[in-house]
């Protein structure tokens, strides 16, 4: 089966004027536009190509492949707004559709905006919402307490961040435990923190508990080494600025502290931390 939206890995069956014909197990066809084809080709090669509708409805395959694929999410361009709804810049020649309808907010020409991409099933179409809450469920939690996860930063809220766990879930990083820059649409990692009653998920960008420990002393390491073996923070220094020279946590400070010192790799003084030479 040929699936709209996402990567198929299919075999060139035919070449005809426009382009060449592929093939899937079942016999299904797509045309690959001439201006995919590759070079060089041969009759039932196996070449990997996005599949969606073109302009005219119709199934087409393309060896450009978009910044989001169907139940994926990326942050997007609006490129123009319709009468209609917006149209996105996803990196392929038609624009995906986000109806007015599928808007958290009316989007305009310029802005950029995460969203998810869906197959409509009313018009078999390929679109995309920025309502990307509707998409997320934490009914069924598929993750545990201490579980590293992938994370994409979805939008603010006054006491965190909210990110979107594993491209199923959703949680919240609190602001205490932001120590770096985040922005919508951000992908990176995180560890469950804690599971709170109706599967609320409190997610940390660090590892928990033991885990913490080694990262955060690389870390302090790599400042004393960038800093000639001396770095001005102890244990009394306040936490807003352990927080932006480490961005870690003034606890997460004095753990890693004691680890380096335990293993005689540092030196504690009232005036900082210094590297052992």
């Amino acid at each position: 089966m040929i699936h709209l939206g996402q990567i198929n890995t299919l075999e060139i069956l035919r070449e005809t004027d426009h382009g060449i014909y592929l093939v899937d197990q079942e016999n299904n066809e797509v045309l690959l536009p001439n201006r995919y084809v590759p070079e060089s080709f041969k009759i039932w090669d196996k070449i990997d190509v996005f599949v969606y509708l073109d302009n005219e409805e119709r199934p087409v395959a393309s060896t450009d492949f978009p910044y989001i694929k169907r139940d994926d999410y990326a942050l997007l361009r609006c490129s123009q707004v319709t009468d209609y709804g917006a149209f996105l810049d996803w990196g392929l020649v038609k624009e995906l559709f986000c109806p007015f309808k599928e808007q958290a907010f009316p989007m305009k020409k310029g802005g950029w905006y995460l969203v998810h991409c869906y197959l409509d099933e009313k018009t078999d179409r390929l679109v995309a919402s920025s309502k990307t809450n509707q998409f997320l469920d934490n009914k069924e939690l598929t993750v545990k307490e201490f579980e590293e996860v992938d994370l994409i930063v979805s939008h603010p809220s006054d006491i965190g961040m909210n990110v979107i766990v594993n491209k199923r879930h959703q949680g919240l990083i609190y602001k205490d435990n932001i120590f770096t820059d985040l922005s919508i649409g951000d992908r990176l990692k995180g560890v469950v923190k804690k599971i709170r009653p109706g599967n609320k998920l409190d997610i940390s960008l660090g590892q928990i508990g033991y885990r913490n420990i080694e990262p955060n002393a690389q870390l302090i390491m790599n400042e004393l080494q960038d800093n000639s073996g001396y770095l001005n923070l102890t244990d009394k220094s306040d936490p807003e600025v352990i927080k932006n020279t480490l961005q870690m946590s003034k606890k997460n400070f004095k753990k890693a502290v004691g680890t380096l010192y335990k293993q005689h790799l540092i030196e504690i003084k009232p005036d900082g931390i210094y590297l052992v030479k």
